[in-house]
């Protein structure tokens, strides 16, 4: 990436909100060798997100108040970023500490910044599996104080006969957590959609008029299992990467909003550890989000070289996409007007892990070619 950059004419700047990332691991506390608060949050606003919504597999894992109004005093000293956190549950314990958070108004300040319940219906990195035997409660007692599920939804029975993961485990999970939510009345949101058949499940429980919504990842859309062999344990996340055919019903989602959010999953680990005989699952993405978005905007598609893609995304799409339905969802009472995101559409620049901003300092998307940077990042002084 060149160090000065020509001026951006008049028609090729394009202004957008500081956007909103619902899915992110930052690492601290815990592991700090990975990424901390500060520096994820720095490659957050060089990639115009200035609000996210951080996931409890740290450690300690955010699953009591205590662990809760930590991360909340923590995230006070970093600057000119939101931060939000989910609360997991994975056992009776959690779940009653859950309920002492929502219910005691001596919480409603730390309550005001957490968007809702994080359940691992599989385990993954940080080991979050809920107990099963208290999944229907879970849903139930979200349902009766009115608070958001994010369900990471693999099925645990089709991964150990399969250690693959593949789309049975994630179609056979949503159908599940689809039919707890029908019977609470809970307000669903499927985390990192990686499937056809998930996507229809979804697709049928909206038409359902249920209240049901999802999200779909970066990698998942840009990246498929063709991928792999270049990438190996760089490219290796929770879901997998799928085939194209997946990719290309994901994209049909994305465009007929089905999927209602694209949220990165953001999940840094070091270079070391992804080299290790046995390397942890996840990638980076909150500072690549928006330039892949973008390009697709400008009519190509990311890669060694800008390809014209048949995929129609706008601007407007991902303000949808990257704030307003996120905003809603979650309920984060964010202002459209409060960050102001300059981005220079005619930039045309290739990708590499070392001009990032995440401690980690590798990505998955190393030499693509993108077009589109932000040049600026303001806040609305009124």
């Amino acid at each position: 990436m060149p160090t000065h950059y020509p001026l951006p004419t008049a028609h090729s700047l394009v202004t957008l909100p500081g956007l909103i990332d619902c899915h992110v691991h930052f690492r601290e506390p815990g592991f700090e060798q990975k990424g901390t608060l500060t520096s994820e949050t720095i490659a957050a606003r060089k990639g115009g997100v200035m609000c996210v919504c951080e996931m409890p597999n740290t450690n300690p894992p955010t699953t009591t108040i205590s662990a809760l109004k930590d991360k909340v005093e923590r995230a006070r000293n970093v600057e000119d970023s939101d931060i939000r956190f989910f609360f997991g549950v994975t056992n009776d314990v959690h779940l009653k500490e859950l309920e002492e958070l929502w219910t005691n108004m001596s919480h409603a300040e730390i309550r005001s910044r957490c968007p809702g319940v994080k359940l691992y219906l599989d385990h993954s990195t940080g080991n979050q599996k809920v107990d099963g035997a208290i999944v229907q409660d879970v849903f139930r007692i979200c349902a009766g104080l009115n608070i958001p599920i994010v369900a990471h939804c693999e099925d645990p029975e089709t991964n150990v006969c399969d250690p693959r993961r593949p789309p049975e485990s994630e179609e056979r999970s949503i159908y599940n957590a689809v039919e707890r939510a029908k019977m609470f009345g809970t307000h669903l949101h499927i985390a990192h959609l990686s499937t056809k058949q998930g996507l229809e499940l979804i697709r049928q429980a909206k038409h359902d008029e249920l209240s049901i919504t999802c999200e779909a990842a970066p990698h998942h859309l840009f990246l498929s299992f063709e991928d792999e062999e270049k990438l190996g344990a760089f490219g290796k996340m929770n879901p997998p990467l799928r085939t194209l055919d997946h990719q290309e019903a994901l994209w049909e989602g994305v465009l007929d909003r089905t999927i209602d959010c694209i949220a990165t999953d953001h999940a840094p680990h070091t270079i070391d550890e992804k080299k290790s005989e046995n390397p942890p699952k996840g990638v980076p993405g909150v500072e690549t989000l928006l330039p892949l978005l973008l390009t697709v905007v400008a009519g190509y598609w990311p890669g060694s070289k800008l390809l014209t893609t048949h995929y129609s995304l706008q601007t407007r799409d991902i303000e949808r996409l990257c704030f307003e339905n996120p905003n809603r969802i979650f309920r984060l009472g964010k202002k459209k007007d409060e960050w102001q995101v300059d981005v220079d559409m005619d930039m045309e620049w290739i990708i590499r892990g070392k001009d990032l901003h995440s401690k980690c300092g590798w990505t998955p998307y190393e030499g693509l070619t993108v077009k589109g940077m932000v040049m600026k990042v303001s806040k609305n002084s009124s």
